[in-house]
């Protein structure tokens, strides 16, 4: 890695996500970063544009959660800063992958690198998707009571990573494949969940 590089993805580009909400700080950039070097070590791809896909990956929460795949590729391709380091091709399969990585996402990735980051992304230790998913819901809905929390992250939950569920997995991962299975289990143990969510929440809700 070019030590320029790392200098301004650490200093100009991460240190934005601490204007985001609790689910989309530095720490979370930190982690995506982390799993897609993983997942990237043994593949035939460029290390340098995996980690600058994953710095640059929910960048464009700043103007919407709905879009932010689209606002983000867009930051990512206007940034001439990048010139110094990638040329025009590069910059495009980058931009590609950071709008192929939503997890809501109907087809697969145009390439690897838009896998490895959706699958990244993913992020599916249980305990690490009810924190952010608590996070989420107090700073966007902090009005509604512990148990009303409760019930839209179980709905999210299911609707996300139950078996009916629109995430897909587009990497064959042992790892991914054994925390999404965890995480349906966690969904038929009731107490267990809730009692982990009033953790988070009673944790977070402190802080708001």
């Amino acid at each position: 890695m070019k030590p320029a590089l790392l200098t301004y993805l650490h200093e100009v580009i991460i240190p934005r996500y601490k204007a985001y909400d609790a689910a989309h700080q530095p720490d979370h950039v930190e982690t995506i970063i982390k799993n897609a070097m993983a997942i990237a070590k043994d593949l035939p791809v460029d290390l340098e544009m995996v980690y600058v896909i994953a710095a640059y990956h929910d960048i464009g929460m700043q103007h919407g959660r709905e879009t932010h795949h689209l606002t983000g590729a867009r930051i990512l391709m206007e940034d001439t800063v990048l010139d110094q380091w990638f040329d025009k091709a590069q910059k495009q399969i980058m931009k590609e992958a950071v709008e192929d990585h939503r997890a809501s996402q109907e087809n697969p990735p145009r390439s690897l690198y838009g896998a490895i980051i959706a699958e990244a992304d993913r992020d599916l230790d249980p305990d690490t998707v009810i924190r952010r998913t608590v996070q989420f819901g107090l700073s966007h809905y902090p009005d509604l009571t512990f148990e009303e929390h409760y019930r839209r992250l179980v709905e999210h939950v299911k609707t996300k990573y139950g078996h009916d569920g629109y995430l897909k997995l587009w990497l064959d991962t042992d790892l991914n494949r054994q925390r999404l299975s965890d995480i349906r289990a966690l969904l038929v143990r009731h107490r267990q969940m809730k009692a982990k969510v009033r953790h988070y929440y009673e944790t977070f809700s402190k802080k708001v």
